[in-house]
């Protein structure tokens, strides 16, 4: 079974190169504060950097989604930003094939960026967010990134819980009248936490939050049969703290690129993060050396 998905312009899944999603956020809550533009000049030299160095997928956020961060901000900010945002981003790109996707779980904002110029939408909600987000997705003909989540608390183990959660967004989707050719599958690394914060959570009562993300990816090939390539996004993420005992997200990209090689040896066809020069070469020495190991396998 081949699995492959047009996400914009980018094509992604088997037999391709991963592709590389940078993340730049508008939204000064966000956790880690290397990756927020503040101002329109800014978003467009840090999405023309991104470009340069190797990302084919630009990830614009309004709005921090990290399921421990309890901060709200107004829909109509939101969208206000990632307007302003994402202007400049179209700026940034110049042209090149790289795709423009905005981080939302609300359809307003996904309806405004789309008409923008976005082309992706990465719903950390897979679709069960906002009632009316797969009608603006499927409406606009864009493509979409949906994660794991899953409102009701799961005892079940990571990767069952989690491909439940897909399955149920792949059911939204096909009942919304989506392409499955441009839907793009995330576990959501990070949100299937042990108690409820923000509204982006996924509670799990199974073990601590940091062992059932590294449990995710150390089993991520177990997602193939879903039907659909796999994006991870594990960048400076705080289930590298409970590893490594790392506090802070400046402190956390040597573990972000350790990670992102093994997600990549397991199955990973997407990788979104803060840190596109540093990824790419952790991506592409794992890519080598996935693909020397099948050479082996056949030849023994």
């Amino acid at each position: 079974m081949t699995a492959r998905a047009r996400l914009g312009p980018v094509w992604v899944g088997d037999g391709l190169p991963v592709r590389i999603m940078a993340a730049i956020n508008l939204s000064p809550e966000s956790f880690y504060k290397g990756s927020v533009a503040g101002s329109a000049a800014e978003v467009e030299a840090r999405v023309r950097t991104a470009v340069d160095e190797g990302a084919e997928l630009i990830d614009i956020g309004g709005a921090s989604t990290a399921p421990y961060l309890k901060v709200e901000v107004s829909e109509e900010v939101e969208r206000e930003r990632v307007v302003a945002g994402l202007r400049a981003a179209v700026v940034g790109v110049g042209g090149r094939k790289a795709a423009i996707s905005i981080d939302t779980v609300r359809a307003s904002v996904a309806e405004a960026a789309l008409r923008g110029g976005a082309s992706v939408i990465n719903d950390v909600s897979g679709l069960k967010g906002d009632p009316t987000m797969s009608t603006v997705v499927r409406e606009s003909g864009a493509s979409l990134l949906a994660m794991a989540h899953s409102a009701e608390s799961s005892s079940m183990r990571p990767i069952p819980a989690v491909k439940r959660s897909l399955r149920q967004t792949l059911g939204i989707a096909e009942r919304a009248g989506m392409d499955e050719r441009l839907i793009v599958l995330d576990p959501g690394i990070g949100f299937f936490r042990n108690e409820r914060s923000g509204k982006t959570t996924s509670l799990q009562s199974v073990m601590p939050w940091y062992e059932w993300d590294s449990e995710v990816i150390a089993k991520l090939a177990e997602l193939r049969s879903l039907g659909r390539p796999i994006g991870v996004g594990v960048s400076r993420k705080s289930f590298l703290a409970g590893a490594l005992k790392v506090k802070t997200p400046e402190e956390r990209l040597p573990g972000s690129l350790a990670v992102t090689a093994i997600a990549v040896m397991n199955g990973a066809q997407l990788v979104r993060t803060h840190d596109v020069r540093e990824t790419l070469q952790a991506v592409r020495a794992a890519e080598a050396v996935k693909a020397r190991s099948r050479r082996a396998g056949r030849a023994s």
